[in-house]
């Protein structure tokens, strides 16, 4: 319990980050062919005898650059081609599952998330990954702000607004390995979008918007284990259910409040 609970709080830091900006963005269905495409990836490692973590990590970054690239460059055909990538990429993680003997504990923890089995490794990976993001992000702040809010004033700046778009999308692919582990891939984009989509109901500074996606994020993952705990309920969907009900409730209470 004490790593899963270490877990949540470590992967909310990359939720809360990296999910403002998803929400900011409004590059849900970008983050979500990046991460059902990984189930690729893990298919490839599993068939190998490696970590599946290993080919989540290689096949989040190929897939980000390759969505990232059709959604500069083929606007008209995006919702298409990403959809085509999406499901290829689930097909060719279901045929190497599918040609490997056995029965694996650690890919279906992948497949449909449980915090409970984080091991110290595990962890390591996961603040590993939040260092590395936390840095990227702090040192290209003020880039990623320009290209999430206004493109066109982006490029008159002189930012190379198709490089940092880029880099974020690598970013989101980072995260996506992290909650992996955490909720699994089903339902991986639930956790990124949902605290960040919920500090926007409340504050619009940025800065404030991520802090507060993080508390929530830490809330969410430690509440939903609290609650999952004693009845034997799979924790990752319970995190879910609780992060899904909250941001309900929000949205009820702001429309509420602004009717007022």
């Amino acid at each position: 319990m004490q790593n899963a609970i270490i877990g949540g709080i470590l992967a909310s830091v990359a939720c809360g980050v990296v999910g403002s900006y998803v929400v900011v963005k409004r590059i849900g269905y970008l983050a979500g062919g990046i991460a059902h495409s990984v189930l690729g990836g893990m298919g490839i490692a599993y068939y190998l005898g490696r970590p599946p973590i290993e080919g989540a990590l290689v096949a989040a970054l190929v897939f980000a650059v390759i969505l990232g690239w059709v959604s500069l460059r083929m606007q008209q055909q995006e919702d298409t081609v990403i959809g085509a990538l999406w499901a290829g990429g689930m097909a060719v993680g279901i045929l190497f599952i599918s040609q490997t003997p056995g029965y694996n504990v650690d890919l279906m923890s992948f497949l449909f998330g449980n915090i409970l089995m984080i091991s110290s490794d595990d962890l390591f990976w996961i603040a590993g990954l939040d260092v590395l993001i936390l840095l990227i992000v702090f040192l290209f702040y003020k880039q990623f702000l320009a290209v999430s809010f206004d493109e066109e004033f982006a490029r008159l700046r002189g930012i190379p607004v198709e490089r940092f778009y880029l880099l974020f999308l690598a970013l989101v692919a980072l995260t996506v390995v992290i909650l992996i582990q955490i909720v699994g891939l089903i339902l991986v984009i639930a956790l990124l979008t949902l605290p960040a989509a919920v500090s926007g109901l409340y504050v619009r500074s940025l800065n404030l918007m991520m802090l507060l996606a993080t508390l929530l994020g830490v809330a969410f993952t430690t509440g939903g284990l609290a609650i999952s705990y004693q009845p034997d309920l799979p924790p990752g969907p319970t995190i879910i259910l609780v992060a899904g009900a909250f941001y309900l409730l929000s949205l009820f209470i702001t429309r509420f409040w602004k009717k007022a």
